[in-house]
């Protein structure tokens, strides 16, 4: 696969958790619409740094990731960044899931679905 190809795959699978992560949030399927949120913002945020010819990681720190981009990121969108990170619940023990579960209440998740789209449509654009 080339670069380019590699990059359209990611921004596919990205657009593809991004409305998943939408349908979740319609049927109240908090903590998994949460979760592909990141899934989707961390996926732009390596194809932007595809794009840019830099290298990406495999952490899922998404402010790390932002970082290495040329993206100027106010504090306020770093600080919904490391929030965001905190949704990468996959290989987390049950005890920690069930508090993200708690955690992800209806004005908690209708709050940061809200962020999350936003924090994604800013890096669509650099993508576009």
């Amino acid at each position: 696969m080339t670069r380019e190809q590699i990059i359209e795959t990611i921004v596919f699978k990205a657009e593809s958790d991004a409305q998943t992560a939408r349908e979740l949030y319609k049927i109240g399927r908090n903590d998994w619409c949460l979760f592909i949120w990141h899934l989707a913002i961390e996926k732009m945020l390596k194809a932007i740094l595809l794009t840019e010819e830099k290298e990406i990681e495999y952490p899922h720190k998404l402010l790390s990731l932002a970082l290495k981009t040329s993206i100027s990121f106010s504090k306020s969108q770093e600080k919904y960044l490391r929030e965001i990170t905190t949704y990468n619940i996959e290989a987390r023990y049950d005890d920690y899931k069930l508090s993200f579960y708690n955690k992800a209440d209806n004005v908690y998740t209708q709050k940061w679905n809200t962020i999350c789209a936003d924090v994604y449509r800013l890096l669509k654009e650099h993508i576009i």
